[in-house]
């Protein structure tokens, strides 16, 4: 089962990282925080918007939106 795990970087901030089910490392949020709690605030955002999210695609000109994902 994919899973978030949150852990301290060597200046002892906060960051969370994101496990696929195969236990590899597949996403790593994008800054480190100093209070606990919005290393946490930050997964559920990312938790709540992402089902809803769109997908583009940045090397396309234009930018296209990606369908079918696979």
């Amino acid at each position: 089962m994919a899973d978030f795990e949150v852990r301290k970087d060597n200046k002892g901030e906060w960051y969370w990282t994101f496990q696929a089910d195969n236990n590899k490392t597949i996403a790593r949020s994008s800054e480190s925080y100093v209070n606990r709690s919005d290393c946490l605030h930050s997964i559920k955002i990312v938790r709540e918007k992402s089902p809803s999210c769109t997908v583009y695609d940045m090397t396309t000109d234009p930018i296209s939106r990606v369908e079918n994902l696979p």
